[in-house]
């Protein structure tokens, strides 16, 4: 999996880039097949921004938070992710079930 932390505005600290790394490995227990991770991190006015878009088997999955606090944000950000994820993995063994499943019952079935 590659991972770029991008900060538009704000100086990324080592502390911050780690924290992103830390919570970003979650989404990856949750499912394999997830290729590319690109997350900005913002100030936007009186609140912290972050967004990422994670690019996995079948389908790219954006989602952003803003907070109070910069670390608020990451971890709300990756809590919609991680549900994204999820629910994109249920999908996928929904639909390989499925196939299986009808060829199963056709190939039961009295003509």
């Amino acid at each position: 999996m590659q991972l770029s932390v991008t900060g538009h505005h704000i100086e990324l600290t080592d502390a911050l880039q780690n924290y992103v790394k830390e919570k970003i490995k979650r989404i990856e227990r949750h499912f394999d097949h997830v290729t590319n991770v690109h997350v900005i991190l913002s100030p936007e006015r009186h609140q912290q921004k972050a967004e990422a878009t994670v690019h996995v088997s079948g389908a790219d999955v954006f989602a952003y938070a803003v907070e109070d606090d910069m670390y608020a944000a990451i971890d709300l950000l990756v809590d919609k992710l991680d549900r994204q994820i999820l629910k994109h993995k249920e999908k996928l063994q929904k639909r390989a079930r499925g196939a299986n499943g009808a060829k199963a019952a056709m190939a039961g079935m009295p003509e």
